[in-house]
């Protein structure tokens, strides 16, 4: 009998125990404060340089956190030696409307032109730009995860970082619109056509380095010949009709990324030259749209 009041009595003090842990946590739950969800914002002309020219415009979206919201990262064109961020602000809002959970980061760097090279000059920009968006981590609550979209110089750009400088595997995607890849091809090295011998002129004369005397040099700042089989999912797009960067370029590219097994998507537009517009401008948001989803 004393065995039984002994336990019916621990019982009881085991319960009023736990009655009162709980009212404790539930006094204490009700006093916290929530976290505040973040609202949708954006930035503009980010330094992330001493230089002018070294900005970047930053949109973040609503309910973001460090451990959640990726990073697209959009690289504007212009042949190494011109073109503004403000190019890409198209990219902007369709990134905006289509993946509203991801923040966007649009970069100027410092243009090239004679006896001032691109290489790595520019490639240390987009260094920069992603040691400045690691140190604001916390104060922009956003992952080091990124996409590159890039176009033309700037899809190169994007393709030679992500390639040959993606050390700690932080580039999960990489999309090229009329990218050159590979500056050892024979339409530039021995060109036929005009165009192709203006580019090739201009990539000598503003690296200061000339193909017949140093071809290893372009073979490194060739996205095609710095590639490997741990490179990021990849898209394409090129037109066949380019009168800067031959169909060889986007064909010899893809067939790369295919023998080193690297995931990747390619569309080449028949009779389309160094962009498009109309149907097959759709069909590029449409493929891009899907492959983002699958990929980042």
């Amino acid at each position: 009998m004393k065995t039984i009041l002994k336990l019916r009595k621990n019982i009881l003090t085991l319960v009023t125990f736990l009655l009162l842990l709980l009212l404790i946590i539930s006094c204490s739950d009700e006093n916290s404060t929530p976290e505040p969800i973040l609202e949708k914002s954006e930035s503009l002309n980010v330094s992330y340089g001493a230089h002018e020219e070294q900005k970047y415009d930053i949109y973040l979206p609503k309910g973001r956190t460090s451990e959640s919201t990726k990073v697209f990262i959009l690289v504007h064109g212009g042949a190494w030696v011109e073109g503004d961020k403000s190019d890409m602000n198209a990219f902007v809002s369709e990134l905006q409307s289509q993946s509203p959970n991801y923040a966007i980061v649009n970069l100027n760097y410092r243009l090239a032109s004679e006896g001032n090279s691109p290489f790595p000059m520019q490639i240390n920009d987009i260094k920069a730009v992603i040691a400045h968006l690691k140190s604001k981590q916390d104060e922009y609550q956003i992952t080091n995860k990124y996409a590159f979209i890039g176009t033309s110089a700037g899809a190169h750009l994007a393709m030679l970082y992500s390639y040959a400088y993606n050390e700690n595997k932080e580039v999960d995607m990489v999309c090229s619109i009329v990218g050159p890849t590979n500056f050892t091809d024979d339409a530039y090295v021995n060109p036929t056509e005009l165009t192709y011998l203006v580019l090739a002129l201009q990539v000598q004369s503003i690296t200061g380095v000339l193909f017949a005397n140093d071809m290893q040099y372009y073979k490194d700042i060739s996205p095609y010949h710095v590639v490997t089989s741990s490179a990021p999912p990849t898209i394409l797009f090129y037109g066949n009709q380019d009168p800067l960067i031959p169909s060889s370029q986007g064909i010899d590219m893809h067939e790369k990324l295919n023998e080193l097994g690297v995931t990747n998507e390619f569309t080449i537009y028949d009779g389309e030259g160094h962009g498009w517009e109309g149907e097959n401008l759709l069909d590029t948001t449409v493929k891009l749209r899907a492959f983002i989803k699958t990929h980042f």
